[in-house]
């Protein structure tokens, strides 16, 4: 009875030992059974729904710097934590990507975050690389001057396996060349006494985007050239420069010859070129200026006159816009060198982050009896000389059975499938 007794005593001490061993005899093995314990309480307590991922509010991005490599974006991200403790022990992070026209420009990420319970507030910087303003200038451009900001930001729990993200977009509009279509009759001098002044007169001015490719972008410009002479003027060279923010990011000469035909109006076509390359560089001046930018595209000709070359600035034909834009929603419209005048175009309040027309320059849409002037249709140059006549002040009058024809031109026109990409 005794040695049954002990028996039975001895297997429950040794049961009991054993249990002591597995879960309580050391400290690793103690602190391996507190995290399994902790484990198991997390995963019931996200079962039953009192832990949860933190979630995004809101968020907001900001240029907050720029240097000729990269431009510094500042995040302010406005986070919920659900629980009831600090949400440090559930591994969370937060990652974000910037894109442009579907064009990647940055990312960043947060690393760990010990966040309170309830709201708070991650502060993020990260760098766009300017190396991709070309990339996205280019899709800017073949959408007709529109970029869609698409902002994603995503809070993840490497412990709970889940992510909450969240997804922000922005439309962003610009117009670099709808004022330069002008009706407006401008005088060329040529200060020289060779000739009286004017020596021409520019009654038309047209442009539009012309083909777009990763090196380069093309402007077709229209100049609609009356000559008051009673002798033809050829004009043999073309000069353009652009400049952006004071930036030269195109320049070059047109060289093939065209006649100005005495007494007659006649369509002179050129084609400039941004060179992309440059573009990285306009941007840095973008930024610093509040995202303005001044835009000044120069023509000058050379002429023959009297057995003289005369090189003769078109300084009415000269196009000047501002174009601003506001890629984050967050730019202060009172911030210094944001300030804007009549001709300068601001922010409407339809939502559209820019304009940069001048309704005062005209549409475009009078002064020319062909309605296919404002494509780029793969006509040169176009002469009126048999419905166009005029004095010397300039002023045009048209006869219903004229024809028009054509000449050559300084630049061979682009096909109508490079007209307008986008």
């Amino acid at each position: 009875m005794g040695a049954d007794s002990a028996g039975a005593d001895g297997t429950g001490s040794s049961v009991v030992a054993t249990l002591r061993s597995l879960f309580l005899g050391s400290g690793v093995r103690i602190a391996g059974t507190g995290v399994l314990a902790l484990v198991l309480a997390v995963g019931v307590a996200f079962a039953a729904g009192f832990l949860g991922v933190p979630t995004v509010n809101e968020f907001q991005n900001e240029f907050t710097g720029v240097s000729d490599s990269t431009t510094t974006i500042g995040s302010k991200i406005e986070v919920t934590n659900p629980n009831p403790i600090g949400a440090g022990f559930l591994g969370v992070s937060g990652e974000y990507a910037i894109a442009m026209n579907d064009v990647h420009m940055a990312n960043g990420s947060t690393g760990p975050i010990a966040m309170p319970p309830g709201n708070s507030t991650i502060d993020l910087e990260t760098s766009l690389d300017n190396d991709r303003i070309p990339d996205w200038w280019v899709s800017h451009v073949r959408n007709d001057e529109q970029t869609t900001v698409n902002v994603n930001a995503t809070v993840e729990s490497d412990f709970l396996g889940r992510s909450v993200p969240v997804t922000q977009t922005r439309s962003i509009e610009t117009d670099m060349l709808s004022s330069f279509n002008s009706t407006e009759t401008r005088p060329v001098n040529s200060s020289s006494p060779l000739v009286s002044d004017p020596v021409l007169y520019v009654n038309e001015t047209r442009a539009q985007w012309g083909e777009v490719t990763a090196e380069r972008t093309g402007i077709a410009v229209d100049f609609y050239v009356y000559n008051p002479k009673d002798y033809a003027i050829p004009v043999s060279k073309l000069n353009y420069t652009i400049d952006m923010n004071d930036v030269r990011v195109g320049a070059g000469e047109n060289t093939d010859e065209k006649v100005l035909e005495p007494n007659s109006l006649t369509q002179v076509r050129t084609v400039t070129y941004i060179q992309n390359e440059n573009l990285d560089d306009w941007w840095v001046t973008h930024v610093e200026r509040n995202q303005r930018t001044e835009v000044v595209i120069d023509f000058a000709a050379s002429v023959e006159v009297a057995g003289t070359e005369l090189d003769i600035p078109l300084e009415g034909a000269t196009h000047r816009e501002t174009i601003e834009t506001d890629v984050f929603g967050t730019k202060d419209d009172t911030a210094p060198g944001n300030e804007t005048d009549d001709d300068a175009g601001t922010d409407d309040e339809s939502g559209d982050d820019t304009t940069g027309t001048d309704d005062e320059s005209g549409d475009g849409t009078t002064g020319a009896d062909d309605g296919d002037d404002t494509t780029a249709t793969g006509d040169d140059t176009t002469t009126a000389d048999d419905t166009t006549t005029g004095d010397d002040d300039g002023s045009t009058t048209s006869d219903d059975d004229g024809t028009t024809t054509d000449d050559g031109g300084i630049l061979p026109v682009l096909d109508s499938h490079h007209a307008r990409l986008g």
